[in-house]
């Protein structure tokens, strides 16, 4: 054995011996800060890896909403605040609802830099620096060429998660100077971007490690139908990205202790699900009717969740013998297309085009099945909060949908949903006339929600996943 290879396989022995000392990145987490899924999953891996023995700490951005100097999760995560009033002191994290702030190159340089200088301050020397999306992709970057030589840092290493690839940091050439590095660092294989600068590519070729937040979506981004473009910079890595699915938090979605739903219930008394249906129908204007099928989607109202394809065969759905509920808000041409639905089918459909978090949990209880038919999902959290609450996801084959819902097969009684594969309305169309025709079967239906409510998505098992990684990128 090389002598390299040797000290290598040394030193990752020494560490599985120790405590991992994890710096987790991310510029939103609940409960602090949000705008979407980013932030439950900073609030709820990093408590995961507590629970498996990682010394894990937080950096995150004090927003204007912050109070405090350091917070806390779970029983001992110190959460380190990056001050900036000039920053971060605004009513939004990223910007209005006119657009994105104009300086958020500045912003997220000066916090990823701020991010290593936590570290050193607090005497925290990490085995890993676990950094999410774009805003601070720039760490990796930062620690490779400003920290080199610095022995604090010497045997850290970087991994960088990618939650969507749809955003990527993307600033116009005359930016580049606000991340302090050299200009010559803005080339093909560094941070140029057809003639502007992007963020997200940098940290892809600068980390040690790349993740996605499902296996399906790890290996959809290398081609260029998923790519954004940085397909090519991702099969080049591809002997370093791998794809861990995102948890849920049972202590939050779980129907036998949910306060909201008007009846609590388990895969022990299904029967009590059908309880919440009828108050559901109850409350939304829906006739009250234990046997009809009821359909439901929660969802921005937008084409990447599948708005395009259900769209055209709306009015057909609601020809059929089932009802349908919908709550989410999005795009004017879906906001009128479902004002319409609501005057043409005002027993049978439920338009609710708002916000509303109390009915979503009422809405997963309630229905009978539940469409989720994206474009692109890079994990989706939807299905997996569906089937825990004994609702049964009609998805298309893509990302973290394909890796969590298998296709119900009649002959064999297998499976834990509907999928399909063509992204287009027919082929929408013949999984929920597949997904109504099981329902039918009342002994089947039951043997299928049962199956669904036992299914483990919690972020103990993701966590674990990412406790391997930890200890594999060590060894690089």
């Amino acid at each position: 054995m090389a002598r390299n290879e040797t000290f290598k396989l040394r030193r990752k022995e020494e560490r599985l011996g120790e405590k991992l000392k994890v710096l987790y990145v991310s510029s939103e987490v609940e409960p602090f800060s949000k705008t979407g899924g980013l932030a439950d999953v900073a609030g709820s891996l990093p408590i995961a890896l507590e629970r498996l023995g990682v010394d894990i700490r937080i950096v995150t951005p004090k927003y204007k909403s912050i109070k405090q100097k350091v917070g806390k999760l779970g029983e001992n995560i110190i959460v380190y605040f990056v001050e900036n009033p000039e920053y971060f002191h605004r009513e939004y994290l990223y910007g209005t609802p006119e657009g994105d702030y104009p300086d958020n190159l500045e912003r997220f340089a000066y916090f990823s830099r701020e991010v290593l200088k936590i570290a050193k301050e607090n005497n925290f020397s990490p085995d890993i620096i676990h950094c999410n999306d774009w805003q601070s992709a720039l760490v990796p970057v930062y620690l490779k060429v400003f920290f080199k030589n610095d022995p604090f840092f010497k045997n850290t290493k970087t991994i960088l998660t990618i939650h969507n690839l749809a955003y990527q940091g993307i600033f116009p050439k005359e930016k580049f100077p606000h991340t302090g590095l050299d200009w010559s660092f803005f080339n093909i294989d560094g941070f140029e971007f057809y003639g502007k600068v992007n963020i997200m590519k940098g940290g892809i070729i600068f980390a040690d490690f790349i993740t996605t937040v499902s296996p399906t979506y790890s290996k959809e981004i290398q081609t260029k139908e998923f790519g954004c473009g940085l397909e090519g910079v991702l099969f080049r890595k591809r002997d370093r990205l791998t794809g861990i699915l995102n948890g849920i938090d049972y202590e939050i979605w779980d129907p036998a202790k949910d306060p909201v739903i008007p009846c609590k219930y388990s895969s022990n008394n299904i029967q009590n699900k059908y309880v919440n249906k009828e108050f559901l129908q109850l409350e939304t204007g829906l006739e009250i009717s234990k046997e009809t099928p009821l359909l439901g989607i929660i969802t921005r109202l937008a084409d990447q969740k599948g708005l395009d394809i259900l769209a055209p065969i709306i009015d057909t759905i609601c020809k059929m013998d089932l009802q349908f509920i919908l709550l989410g808000t999005g795009d004017k041409v879906y906001h009128d297309l479902f004002e319409q639905i609501k005057v043409k089918y005002p027993r049978k459909t439920s338009i609710n085009l708002r916000f509303d978090p109390e009915l979503a949990r009422k809405i997963y209880a309630g229905i009978d099945v539940f469409l989720m038919p994206s474009r692109f999902e890079p994990c989706g959290l939807g299905q997996m909060i569906s089937l825990k609450y004994g609702t049964i996801p009609v998805v298309r084959k893509t990302g973290g949908l394909a890796d969590t819902i298998i296709d119900y097969e009649p002959r064999s009684d297998t499976g834990n949903g509907f999928t399909f594969t063509s992204y287009d309305s027919l082929s929408l169309l013949e999984a929920i006339k597949r997904a109504l025709s099981v329902y039918k079967d009342k002994k089947a239906w039951m043997r299928l929600v049962k199956r669904a409510m036992g299914i483990d998505f919690s972020w103990k098992v993701s966590a674990e996943k990412y406790l391997k990684l930890y200890r594999d990128v060590l060894s690089l």
